[in-house]
């Protein structure tokens, strides 16, 4: 299986656009993002196909994993490691009847134990809780206390991933409790060099390791 921990590039319409999110994806690949995800709320799912192919090439080549934020039936079309689906999506249950025992499923879970315990009963291969610090791609979401790492950690025993606002400066703040999978947005796509974000983010974060 691949891997499920370390740094998680999401990719978003504004930040890495359809001109250049391949490149920008590879860069973070090569500086040692460990799993990808294609998170656009806005084209069809034939526009995005081409893009969802070269991007699990890519992961492949670097052995990284991929997931696709909602879209099963592309994921299902181009073969991708994984789809991630949020819980007013479809369910879990309904996800993976969908995909099949091979494909991947990573859920949202907010900052609710209940809803990650039935989600891992159901078959999610990981749980993401956030948002972590306030967040400039969902602004609206609610802050969750970083003690849900904790409490997911002893209580679940599929991977925990941290989403919402985290980068450089704050990062340090969330190493301690130890979270298997930190996905960034902001901070990995806007900063000036995507290779020396994601270098200086493997390097914070291998103190917990």
């Amino acid at each position: 299986m691949k891997s499920l921990q370390g740094i998680y590039a999401v990719t978003d319409e504004v930040l890495t656009p359809k001109s250049t999110i391949v490149k920008q994806v590879e860069e973070a690949l090569e500086a040692g993002a460990k799993v990808i995800q294609l998170r656009d709320k806005s084209s069809t799912d034939d526009e995005l196909e081409p893009i969802a192919k070269s991007l699990q090439d890519l992961c492949d080549q670097k052995k990284a994993t991929f997931f696709i934020n909602d879209r099963v039936q592309l994921a299902k079309k181009i073969g991708a490691d994984g789809v991630h689906v949020g819980f007013r999506d479809q369910t879990v249950k309904e996800t993976r009847e969908e995909v099949g025992e091979k494909m991947l499923i990573g859920v949202s879970c907010y900052g609710d134990i209940e809803r990650a315990k039935q989600a891992v009963n159901d078959g999610a291969d990981y749980v993401a809780f956030g948002a972590i610090y306030p967040s400039k791609t969902k602004p609206k979401a609610d802050v969750v206390s970083k003690e849900i790492i904790s409490k997911a950690k002893a209580e679940l025993d599929v991977p925990i991933c941290v989403i919402g606002g985290i980068n450089r400066k704050n990062i340090n703040e969330i190493v301690d409790f130890q979270p298997d999978l930190y996905a960034l947005v902001s901070d990995i796509f806007e900063s000036e060099s995507i290779k020396k974000t994601v270098t200086e983010l493997n390097k914070l974060i291998s103190k917990s390791e």
